[in-house]
């Protein structure tokens, strides 16, 4: 596998080296639970508790505020669940997650109401269509930070500006910004904040709720004290280690990181452009994660031209998910104006931990007669 180029770590990353050597040691002799008194217990919590000072630094955030979850899609749910009983809308936008769309959908069918803000073609929120929204009594504002398909950055501290002004409460899913753009809880006046370790270099499986001091929700979890009763459940001790370092390394090397996947996504998109005609990116170039290039390809389908690239030996994502069975086209691409037929014509290509600009170079030179082919297949 080594040979192969992987451009899909908007969808999971690659673990860090030393992530794996720090958790190695705790799943072989670490098993104290960490609620317990013994010394076995004692050493598991000193483990939990430098685990979550390191993601707080990362995060910008109080290490009280800092709640383990079992990922970004468990922290979602648990806000959107857990404050379904306050009075008032949710207000959210058009390009979330499925781990936000899903819940919110399931509230829906439970008398809930739910305002779906638009986005331009560029994907960006209108905060004007946002500020009329709010004019209206509103318990709860959920936005992405990053969108996970285009990479699209939203203004964060605009956003939550206006959200505090109407005295709303706040949900950030930062899952796919941290570790490839400055996230500080201090700077975003927001009440929960959402990620999760695989997307920055830690295992599956781990996640948080940053929950702002003062601030609550009902638990979706129940069983126990652990995580101030946020989160029953013994906890994963091990994975907690990884996601600790995980975002100290995130934090630690981050502008270096900005700069060095900016470069290796330009140089793949320059490349693409010289290479292939009748290419559109998708999302704003002024606005946009440093590792992500979302490209129509226009005239030739998605899923065809990804199967043909694995086959080549480089694995990215198609703009469009799979449900039973059937391509549909991607929500977040025809929320932004395109067809369809354009947003089943687009991939995700997102740069991370091991790519190299050779890698990028062989990335597009397999991309240009894979392209060609699968345009010529459609058109037969």
């Amino acid at each position: 596998m080594s040979d192969r180029v992987y451009l899909d770590h908007n969808a999971t990353t690659p673990l860090h080296p030393d992530v794996v050597e720090a958790m190695v040691p705790v799943l072989r002799d670490g098993y104290g639970n960490p609620s317990s008194t013994h010394a076995e217990g004692a050493a598991a919590k000193r483990l939990v508790d430098r685990a979550r000072d390191q993601l707080a630094a990362c995060l910008g955030a109080k290490p009280s505020e800092v709640v383990f979850t079992g990922g970004a899609t468990e922290a979602n749910n648990t806000v959107l669940i857990g404050l379904s009983d306050l009075p008032g809308k949710i207000v959210t936008s058009a390009v979330e997650h499925p781990s936000v769309t899903a819940p919110l959908e399931w509230l829906e069918a439970r008398d809930a109401e739910v305002v779906r803000l638009g986005v331009n073609d560029q994907g960006m929120i209108d905060l004007a269509e946002l500020e009329a929204a709010l004019a209206s009594p509103t318990k709860l504002v959920s936005i992405i930070w990053a969108n996970n398909e285009t990479g699209v950055v939203q203004p964060m501290v605009e956003i939550a500006e206006r959200v505090k002004a109407a005295g709303c409460l706040l949900h950030v899913d930062a899952t796919q910004a941290v570790g490839k753009a400055v996230v500080n809880f201090n700077d975003v006046p927001a009440d929960f904040l959402s990620c999760s370790a695989h997307k920055f270099n830690g295992p599956k499986g781990i996640g948080c709720l940053v929950v702002r001091e003062g601030t609550g929700c009902d638990s979706l979890l129940r069983g126990g004290p652990q995580e101030r009763r946020f989160r029953g459940g013994t906890e994963n001790v091990a994975s907690i280690v990884a996601i600790g370092l995980a975002a100290q390394i995130a934090a630690d090397g981050l502008h270096d990181r900005i700069a060095n996947y900016g470069a290796l996504r330009n140089r793949l998109w320059d490349a693409i452009k010289a290479r292939i005609p009748d290419v559109r990116r998708n999302g704003d170039e002024a606005s946009v994660l440093c590792n992500t290039l979302s490209v129509e390809f226009c005239g030739a389908a998605g899923d065809v031209l990804l199967q043909s690239l694995d086959l080549e030996g480089v694995a990215v994502s198609a703009g469009a998910a799979c449900h039973s069975g059937s391509i549909s086209p991607s929500h977040v691409l025809t929320a932004m104006g395109r067809s369809p037929e354009e947003a089943l014509a687009s991939l995700r290509l997102s740069v991370g931990l091991g790519n190299d600009s050779e890698q990028i170079d062989r990335a597009a030179y397999i991309l240009e007669p894979q392209v060609a082919k699968v345009r010529a297949a459609g058109a037969s």
